[in-house]
């Protein structure tokens, strides 16, 4: 039977490729990857280093054009939906048409392919859909989550807190119900971090975390949110593609505020 290998590549630093990862990518007879347009010409660049370095000989890559997204419509949940079923009959085509029955695919995920990546959702729909049988393999990898953790030297959480992970979307809502004085927030194009008392506040943000471009500046929200919002608006404009990770953390009455700016 066809197997599909969901390998997390880590957030750009080819170093932060794993044993596990190195091992996988030797059993792939095809990589498939979705073309992004020219401005993402470096991520796939990125790719191809990470083959060179731990394929032993030669590879193939099959690139696809990733479908356009519309997210103008009145329902986000409803935009995601449609744009996931396109992509459903991309991962369709490269099973039957790329992959023999016993061949081994290969997906090369940013990060770590369990957080805030859509790869399994869309394999799950394939393979509901019956047309082409599969298995499917996860090899976990390091995500910008915790690159940025590690950049700083910060915990993500208090004693005894949750980890809260969550959207600038839903950022933009306020501080989330339960997430206590830590929340991690990813996928924020508006700078939601802009919505919130910055009273007490401390922020941990970076972008192009694990790349040569990556940028960090971290301080009191009140002080650095402005200095963050014209650092980030330059380098999207430079780049033509911004991903950027922060930690929030505030702080609770009656505890010392955390210090430091870099």
């Amino acid at each position: 039977m066809r197997k599909v290998l969901v390998i997390g590549i880590g957030a750009g630093d080819p170093d932060h490729v794993t044993a596990q990862a190195a091992r996988a990518l030797n059993e792939a007879d095809v990589f498939f990857a979705l073309d992004k347009g020219d401005d993402r010409a470096d991520l796939a660049a990125v790719r191809r280093t990470i083959c060179d370095r731990y394929v032993d000989g030669p590879y193939r890559i099959v690139t696809v054009p990733d479908p356009p997204r519309d997210l103008g419509g009145p329902s986000y949940a409803d935009d995601v939906a449609a744009w996931h079923e396109q992509r459903v009959d991309i991962y369709e085509r490269f099973l039957r048409d790329e992959l023999d029955e016993d061949g081994c695919g290969a997906i090369l995920v940013w990060g770590d392919p369990a957080l805030y990546d859509s790869t399994l959702r869309i394999l799950d729909r394939a393979a509901a859909r019956g047309r082409v049988e599969f298995t499917v393999e996860v090899v976990p990898g390091i995500s910008s989550v915790q690159v940025l953790a590690a950049r700083f030297g910060v915990a993500l959480h208090g004693v005894g807190e949750p980890v809260h992970i969550t959207t600038g979307r839903r950022l933009a809502e306020g501080w989330p119900a339960g997430a206590g004085d830590h929340v991690v927030v990813m996928l924020d194009g508006r700078c939601s971090f802009r919505q919130l008392d910055p009273a007490g506040v401390t922020i941990y943000w970076g972008a192009y975390l694990g790349t040569p471009d990556e940028m960090l500046i971290s301080g009191p929200l009140a002080d650095v949110a402005g200095e963050i919002e014209r650092a980030r608006a330059e380098a999207r404009s430079r780049k033509g593609w911004m991903f950027d990770t922060y930690l929030l953390r505030r702080t609770s009455p009656g505890r010392r505020a955390p210090g430091g700016v870099s």
